[in-house]
């Protein structure tokens, strides 16, 4: 009964993931100068795209009306928000380019990049993941996978308060303070600390 139910609901959430991954391909494999020169300017409304045909679908009834059951419904939301962080992290990763390291180092030319998600926080790939982890916590439900997420979740956390006190140092308190003040360090909207 659920198994046709699901190829739609599937569907969405594989063309969003095939969406990005093809466009992240692209932008390694080109040689184009910017994500403009790809059209990767969209790139955040494609993520809306996937994450609105999946809620479109179990808002006009998919599987509701045939009896997809509440838990079945909410493990569609938790793999949508997943999505959704997995998708913030693609976009963060990607807008920061040569940039990204996975140690905490200085790059040549470095600087405070304030714009696409890096505007909205100042970690914004860690902002993806813990998003990420703690929708798949809860959707095991289990106090082992629970209490792992909000583990990894404080690590990075940690991980985050360390490049803060470093970015600080080697770009400068003016610099990298007044971005501070201006950008939240990992929930969008809630004022800056």
């Amino acid at each position: 009964m659920d198994g046709h139910l699901a190829d739609p609901i599937a569907g969405a959430h594989l063309d969003c993931m095939a969406h990005q991954l093809g466009r992240g391909v692209v932008l390694v494999r080109s040689n184009a100068k910017t994500r403009d020169d790809l059209g990767l300017a969209s790139l955040p409304h494609s993520y809306s795209r996937g994450r609105h045909s999946i809620y479109a679908l179990d808002r006009a009834g998919v599987g509701r009306e045939a009896g997809l059951a509440f838990r079945q419904r909410r493990y569609l939301r938790l793999a949508g928000l997943t999505l959704v962080g997995i998708s913030f992290t693609w976009w963060a990763r990607i807008h920061l380019g040569r940039f990204w390291s996975n140690a905490i180092t200085r790059k040549e030319g470095h600087r405070v990049i304030d714009t696409g998600p890096y505007g909205l926080v100042r970690h914004p790939i860690y902002t993806g993941l813990i998003a990420g982890m703690l929708a798949t916590g809860v959707a095991v439900g289990t106090v082992t996978a629970m209490l792992g997420a909000v583990l990894i979740s404080l690590g990075m956390w940690q991980k985050a308060r360390m490049e803060e006190g470093f970015l600080t140092h080697e770009l400068g308190a003016n610099a990298y303070g007044s971005y501070c003040r201006r950008v939240p360090m990992l929930v969008p909207f809630l004022p800056p600390r």
